[in-house]
């Protein structure tokens, strides 16, 4: 299928396919005589793949760092490649490194909520910080 009928499939717009492919989440698709892309049903499964991923919270380097271990997401039935005994070639690291990165910007915002609530609560700056 073309490129805006494989976007369409996969929830997304050719513009996202071609990014997917520029950073290598993609392999180059198949090309028509004419120099258009074409993409089949693996291609779109892997599209939702990296969309469901991205959704989860990962981030497009995360997902750029592991791209080579994308195979595991074509075994029927997939693998597990999130497991944390799965070994360091699997997403495992990114998904606690992407944890960490999270409990520490919630951390981070928690922080700064208290230090505005109490400026609107008193309208004192001077406060000391609550850590």
């Amino acid at each position: 299928m073309r490129i805006g009928d494989a976007a369409a499939a996969a929830g997304t717009t050719p513009r996202a396919l071609r990014f997917y492919e520029q950073r290598g989440l993609l392999p180059p698709p198949t090309r028509t005589p004419s120099g258009q892309r074409e993409y089949g049903p693996g291609e779109v499964a892997r599209v939702r793949a990296i969309r469901q991923l991205l959704a989860a919270g990962l981030t497009v380097d995360d997902l750029v760092s592991r791209a080579h271990r994308f195979d595991l997401l074509d075994e029927d039935p997939p693998r597990r490649c999130c497991a944390a005994d799965s070994g360091p070639e699997t997403f495992a690291p990114v998904v606690s490194a992407r944890l960490a990165a999270l409990d520490a910007e919630i951390t981070r915002l928690t922080s700064l909520r208290n230090k505005l609530a109490r400026l609107a609560a008193t309208g004192d700056t001077d406060e000391p910080d609550e850590d």
